[in-house]
Parts: structure tokens; sequence; C-alpha cells
């Protein structure tokens, strides 16, 4: 973790004067390659809705002074990524009970496109780089494939301005067949950036909703406990 990172921690713990604004940017991606068939988009998108909506969630939304901001789009092919939502910086449950309904209603752009999750990733960098000023920035990739079009993840960090921003994953998984480890491994081995990153697994879309709700709550429980010191207590050593 960078000094100024630590140092904007420290504050928002503190609950200080200098706290950031926001604790938290966080984009929303979602996988509509061609791979995933109609009944599988409904599914991740009733799961991505009832998930923000889990009243845990919730409650690690609105568990720190400072509010958490999301921005959502889908993605698929070249130059084939969709807005969803723009930054909504989410202080009320009103904030957050919209947003969800945005996503509940949305309907996929594309059907017939690959999987080019280096230009995924290059426009999430973007939506990235004109969020709120926040002190923690994530890019969050849910997929079902592999990279199959255009440059992949390597290049796409190497291209885009991801310093200081960790990209977790949540793969849907095949319920069987070789294909379950080749796209967990990619995921793991060249999707996974940053200190922190780390992947959550669907077992089919039917388990999106519960994969994307525990992703959810490790990205969004505030971290600044973890990082200080708990008190030292009467007649326990320091």
């Amino acid at each position: 973790m960078s000094a100024s990172l630590l140092a904007g921690v420290l504050a928002l713990a503190a609950g200080g004067a200098d706290a950031a604004p926001c604790r938290q940017a966080l984009v929303l991606a979602m996988d509509v390659s061609s791979s995933v068939d109609p009944r599988e988009d409904a599914l991740q998108r009733q799961g991505l809705t009832a998930a923000l909506l889990a009243p845990e969630v919730a409650a690690a939304v609105f568990a720190a002074p400072a509010p958490v901001a999301i921005a959502a789009y889908e993605w698929s092919g070249r130059d084939k990524q969709r807005l969803l939502s723009d930054w909504r910086l989410i202080e009320t449950q009103d904030d957050l009970l919209a947003l969800a309904e945005i996503i509940r209603q949305s309907r996929r752009s594309e059907t017939e496109f690959p999987t080019a999750m280096g230009y995924a990733l290059g426009y999430g960098a973007g939506l990235l780089a004109r969020a709120p000023d926040c002190l923690m920035r994530t890019l969050d990739m849910a997929g079902d494939g592999i990279n199959n079009e255009g440059f992949g993840p390597a290049e796409a960090y190497a291209a885009f301005p991801f310093d200081e921003v960790v990209v977790n994953g949540l793969v849907v998984a095949p319920l069987d067949g070789p294909d379950q480890a080749d796209v967990e491994g990619f995921y793991r081995d060249q999707v996974l950036h940053g200190p922190g990153a780390f992947l959550e697994i669907a077992r089919g879309f039917e388990d999106y909703e519960g994969a994307m709700r525990r992703k959810l709550l490790r990205e969004l429980r505030p971290r600044a406990i973890s990082l200080l010191r708990a008190p030292t207590q009467p007649g326990h050593p320091g």
C-alpha cells in the first residue's frame, strides 16, 4: 500500500476533516459475449441486482462515514462496451435502490461478439480515470470465458492507467468439463491485478447472485479497521 493511500485510510478511520470524500470507486463489468445465452444473461442481471440489495451488502456499503461510488458496464467484443450506470455516489438507501433498479431494467446490447478482455479492461480504466475522488479504485471483471479476440490483459495493463487500481474477478465456471480449469486459470494468472486482488467463483449462472454477494462483501467492507492496531487492554501486553 502506498504512503498516500495509507494516510488516507488512517484519516478515514479517524473521521477527521482530511478524510477522503469517497472511500472506494467500484466498477462492475458484466460479460455479454456470445457464450452467454439469454437465460444466463437474465440470471446475471437479476443476480447483480439482488446482490446489491442484500442486507449484508447494504450494511457493508454504509459501514463507514465516507460513501462508495459505483459504475457498471457490459462488455463483449472489440469496442463493444456499453455503460449501464455512470458514476453514482451511494450516500443513501435510495441511491443504492436506484442503482439496483437501473441494473434490473437494463437489456443487453450485444449477443454475437466474442470475449475481448483487453478492450473491456481498457474501457474500465477509462471509467476509473474519471471517477469521483476516492481513496481506493477497484475494477470488477465478471465473465465465463477466456480472451479470444484482440489484445489480452497483459497488454491492457501496460497500455492503460492501472496504477493503484485493483482488478478482482468473478468467474462463472462450467459445472463440469475441462473448460472450468481453463477459465479459472486464465483469471488467476492474467486478469487479477494489484495488491489483494481476488477471484470469486460462481458454479454456473444459477450461483451468480451468491458469488456476487460474497465478492461485494469482500470489496465493500471498510478496510481501515484491519489496518489499525487494537488498543492495549489493561493487564495485556502491548
